[in-house]
């Protein structure tokens, strides 16, 4: 972060602070459809440890957030088995702002709008840092896996395939 930038204040940082997370700052230039390799690339940090938050839905049309690898890929048929759903898929970008508060590229799975079950692929846990979004695009928080554990009581699942 350039010193004369100073990180924003967003939902999700309002969110860390009240639940006492530990957490560093992170701004980047963001780049449309970039994804998670621009900012690894901009971080200088490996794509494995820039956290995904992915807001899909069931066959009922019933939100839920993913938590997944910036270079993997999820399983949406794996993860309907283990959430007992029939069909999972990814929801439309006006859909997922309407859902968690949060334009896409910037979703953040702290201080979500309402409520959603959060689903976190379970490797995530053996990294001691991971980077997820702040709230906004181009932002960044680094945060340890455990802290996402205790604040938001993710399911832990696993549901990670290879990106194509």
């Amino acid at each position: 972060m350039k010193p004369e930038q100073r990180a924003p204040e967003t939902p999700a940082t309002l969110f860390l602070r009240k639940h006492g997370v530990a957490h560093s700052d992170h701004l980047y230039a963001y780049e449309e459809h970039g994804g998670t390799a621009v900012s690894a690339r901009e971080l200088n940090v490996p794509e494995h440890c820039v956290i995904k938050t992915l807001v899909m839905e069931d066959e009922a049309a019933h939100p839920l957030i993913v938590l997944m690898h910036g270079d993997r890929q999820v399983s949406t048929k794996e993860l309907a088995r283990q959430v007992d759903a029939k069909k999972i898929s990814p929801c439309t970008p006006e859909t997922a702002k309407r859902h968690t508060g949060y334009q896409v590229g910037g979703t953040s799975p702290f201080g979500v709008k309402k409520p959603l079950l959060i689903c976190m692929e379970k490797s995530i846990l053996d990294l001691p840092l991971v980077y997820i979004n702040g709230g906004q695009r181009g932002y960044l928080v680094g945060v340890h896996p455990h802290d996402i554990l205790r604040v938001l009581a993710p399911r832990v699942v696993t549901v990670a395939k290879a990106s194509s």
